[in-house]
């Protein structure tokens, strides 16, 4: 793999004596994400393969063009799994854009059971910067950090730090016995039931609501599992249909998210009550994470759309179509916007990466 490396160094160099950007691409399954594609594709699916994994320390490292259901069949074949659930979008999903991406999914962040954000399990990485030198920031333990936490930095940066050579994650168990339970509810119901049941010892780890309908999943030891089933009630999911029900909100295959217009994600406090829509004639919501994600299809203009979830105490990205000319993520105050930039300077000064992905300014 040598090779590959010294290959994306001449690239670099090159992209950065011209003045060129470099897009830089893995299965291309989140293409849609982010502003638009700008500059020379730069192809790091050739850089593949787990470079090392060991499932009694709950560690496993590889490449960025290894494939996500390459690395999720090697973990599942000794009964192990990535905790944060991550999306794939399409077959070609790769490690290192699951990074870049910084998405998880249903897991994330369940009442009752708390797995985690992408950076929560990143333990350490190789990177190659935009002078082509490749740099190598925490291990393969979790405390092991001294300084600046580089390796969780990158996740979410949507490939403008650099090149993701190399990850290495924590991964965990997967869980003995799971069930999916479905409520009858209405929104300002299923919030608070979403609050109460998460300051309960209950093995909830995924949720979501829509359409009046409430479903959460339980995993655990097969006795938690059966005593919280029991406690909570509701119809119980067949096992196939419970899959394809979290299945679906993870990869976006749900009807909710084949619907035309606009997409928004919505980050909220889990707290947070019912958020009024700007335009509520037209608009349908899907809630995950226990409430602290609020899916939007609406037209309302982005301003109204921001404007209403910071007055949730959150904040919104146009995360599929839609008018991106605003920008696709909700831009920071003057003081984190300056830190961002010092941090991108740092990293990419001739500014050769993935320019617009993450700011319209970059």
């Amino acid at each position: 793999m040598q090779g590959v490396q010294s290959a994306y160094a001449d690239s670099l160099r090159a992209a950065a004596s011209a003045g060129r950007s470099l897009c830089l691409r893995g299965g291309g399954t989140k293409d849609f994400y982010g502003g638009p594609m700008q500059g020379e594709t730069l192809d790091l699916r050739e850089y593949a393969g787990v470079v090392s994994y060991e499932p009694s320390e709950l560690v496993v490292t590889a490449r960025c063009g290894t494939r996500l259901s390459e690395l999720e069949a090697e973990l599942a074949s000794r009964n192990q799994m990535i905790p944060f659930e991550p999306p794939h979008f399409g077959t070609g999903s790769t490690l290192g854009g699951c990074i870049a991406a910084g998405l998880a999914g249903p897991r994330r962040a369940a009442n009752g059971l708390y797995y985690g954000a992408v950076r929560d399990y990143v333990l350490g990485c190789t990177l190659m910067d935009g002078r082509a030198d490749v740099l190598r920031f925490g291990g393969q333990v979790m405390k092991n950090v001294a300084g600046y936490d580089v390796s969780r930095l990158l996740a979410g940066s949507m490939g403008t730090l650099g090149i993701i050579l190399e990850v290495s994650l924590k991964v965990l168990p997967m869980p003995v016995a799971r069930a999916t339970l479905r409520f009858a509810m209405e929104e300002e119901e299923a919030l608070a039931k979403l609050n109460e049941w998460g300051g309960r010892p209950l093995p909830v780890s995924a949720s979501s609501w829509f359409d009046g309908v409430l479903c959460v999943r339980l995993e655990g030891a097969a006795a938690a599992v059966d005593a919280a089933c029991m406690h909570l009630g509701g119809e119980r999911a067949g096992e196939q249909e419970a899959l394809s029900h979290w299945a679906g909100l993870r990869d976006h295959a749900d009807p909710f998210f084949a619907q035309p217009g606009p997409l928004w994600r919505l980050s909220v406090p889990s707290n947070a009550g019912p958020i009024a829509f700007p335009d509520a004639n037209r608009s349908r919501q899907l809630i995950e994470w226990g409430g602290a994600l609020r899916w939007w299809r609406t037209e309302a203009n982005t301003q109204a759309v921001r404007q209403a979830a910071s007055s949730a105490g959150g904040h919104a990205t146009l995360f599929r179509g839609g008018d991106r000319g605003a920008g696709v993520f909700q831009a920071h105050g003057p003081v984190m916007e300056r830190l961002h930039r010092n941090v991108k300077n740092v990293f990419d000064p001739a500014g050769i990466f993935n320019r617009g992905r993450l700011y319209p300014q970059w």
